[in-house]
């Protein structure tokens, strides 16, 4: 096991499945493109491979998987495979849910039982404007069939001011009648936004004044939450239901971060707010036993890489590494 001088180890993996993503959202990128797939993408099976020797490395408990857009991956089935008899105590998705109705029997099949869902408004107007892709009411209808099916679901919001303030209570709302955790994740200091601190002031709404809208509506309380979680959950008893808050400018939680991710290129990224990354490519077509040692050296590496208090901004495209 790989352990810092915080007592931090790696114990969430984040696998991004595909740079390629069906939506354009205004705060991943600048200038209205959608993302595509890179044409050194890893294969299902090498990257399934890669959580194998990751597990075995590092010590990695949980998966989730991430893009870009996963579900438009077609890489998506075999993956799923080649990972849901490694052993891990929980795999879950995240998406943006414009395919979810249509992929939903596939997650089912696989064993996904959690998904997130990027979800920032419940105008439809709005929607396009942040999107600039796909259509509202399609993944409304893909989160009420996975709803129907079982499937437990947190929707993650990014509050931006000049965008979607004022749906911060609506989602909430719509979140607490469905059984659904809505996340509110601070803007993040990523891409385009690390370069434009203007654009990134501009837009950035922290915890207390969030707190301070819901407070206008509800009563909460602070709820427990894993040691090593990156939002400060709440309760709001009088709906039984529950919120969060990734705060990561307002409440930094690098203390106790214990996520790696892997890109669909073969890199490992210890940290958002490090520029260093660890090409893992070339050792997965290599037998365990020659490719672990490498592997936990470039772990240390990845681990040193954690900043020691709090998030400081990245270069890359958030969507690219996972989210």
């Amino acid at each position: 096991m790989i352990v810092d001088r915080q007592g931090r180890r790696f114990r969430n993996l984040r696998v991004s499945l595909t740079a390629a993503c069906n939506y354009a959202c205004t705060y991943c990128v600048p200038d209205g493109k959608r993302l595509v797939a890179a044409q050194d993408e890893l294969s299902a099976e090498a990257m399934a491979r890669g959580v194998a020797y990751l597990i075995e490395a590092a010590g990695i408990e949980r998966l989730r998987i991430t893009g870009g857009e996963p579900l438009v991956s077609p890489k998506l089935d075999a993956f799923l495979h080649g990972v849901r008899g490694l052993g891990l105590s929980d795999i879950s998705l995240t998406t943006n849910g414009q395919l979810l109705a249509r992929k939903l029997p596939i997650l089912l099949e696989a064993g996904i039982r959690r998904l997130n869902v990027s979800l920032d408004t419940l105008d439809a107007e709005h929607f396009r404007q942040i999107a600039r892709g796909g259509d509202l009411q399609t993944v409304l209808d893909g989160l009420e069939q996975a709803h129907a099916a079982g499937l437990k679901i947190k929707i993650n919001m990014v509050p931006l001011r000049r965008a979607n303030l004022a749906q911060v209570l609506p989602l909430l709302d719509y979140c607490l009648e469905r059984g659904f955790e809505l996340r509110f994740i601070e803007l993040m200091r990523m891409g385009h936004l690390a370069r434009d601190a203007h654009a990134f002031h501009q837009d950035f709404v922290g915890m207390p004044e969030l707190l301070e809208m819901i407070a206008s509506r509800y009563t909460y309380i602070q709820a427990s939450a894993p040691l090593d979680a990156t939002a400060l959950r709440f309760e709001i008893p009088s709906r039984q239901g529950y919120f969060g808050i990734i705060a990561n400018e307002s409440v930094p939680f690098c203390r106790t971060c214990s996520r790696l991710r892997l890109s669909s290129t073969g890199w490992l990224h210890g940290c958002l707010s490090s520029s260093h990354r660890h090409y893992i490519g070339d050792l997965l077509d290599k037998p365990r036993h020659q490719a672990l040692p490498a592997l936990q050296r470039l772990l240390v590496q990845a681990l040193a890489d954690k900043q020691e208090v709090a998030f400081s901004g990245g270069a890359t495209v958030m969507k690219i590494i996972g989210g």
